[in-house]
């Protein structure tokens, strides 16, 4: 069987970091599956899912410390694209959280922060935007093994430095 092993730390879309804590062959409707049983670190849930659909899921390996550096620099860098339009910018967003991959949760994070200067956030797109801070930098303290404070320090000066002269704007 290709995939994970016991003890793979993986990523579970827009649940977070998860370890694989067993793998079952388990009999449904006279077939058999390999089920990896996932433990989702941040709220201990166990999660059953059969080998078969996790790509479909989304569930990946976390990143490597390589790309860290590419996510703060994208963090740092340029204007996001925002749609004003709040019910298309939502589903959007919702769309790029399910897909779990790093890189989508970057840019709803950055997006998000950069209309929360100009405009205040709707009360699902606050819940948003920390639920995508929560798990980039959950990610990435793992993978550095940094602390969670020090990966969200560093991830909210790299925004802050990308939005600096919009925030001197909003400040004056």
């Amino acid at each position: 069987m290709d995939g994970y092993n016991i003890g793979d730390r993986i990523v579970y879309p827009n649940q977070g970091l998860g370890i694989v804590e067993d793998i079952q062959i388990e009999d449904y409707y006279g077939q058999r599956f390999h089920i990896y049983h996932v433990r989702i670190l941040t709220n201990n849930t166990l999660v059953l899912v059969p080998s078969s659909n996790a790509a479909e899921i989304g569930i990946r390996k976390p990143v490597s410390e390589k790309s860290i550096e590419k996510i703060f620099r994208f963090m740092q860098n340029g204007i996001v694209d925002v749609t004003m339009n709040w019910k298309g910018r939502y589903k959007e967003h919702v769309n790029l959280m399910k897909t779990g991959e790093i890189y989508d949760m970057a840019l709803v994070l950055k997006s998000l922060y950069y209309l929360n200067l100009i405009k205040p956030l709707s009360f699902r797109e606050k819940k948003m935007m920390e639920k995508a801070k929560e798990l980039i930098v959950s990610e990435i303290s793992e993978v550095s093994a940094l602390p969670c404070e020090e990966i969200e320090d560093k991830l909210m000066d790299s925004l802050s430095l990308c939005f600096e002269s919009i925030s001197a704007r909003v400040d004056s």
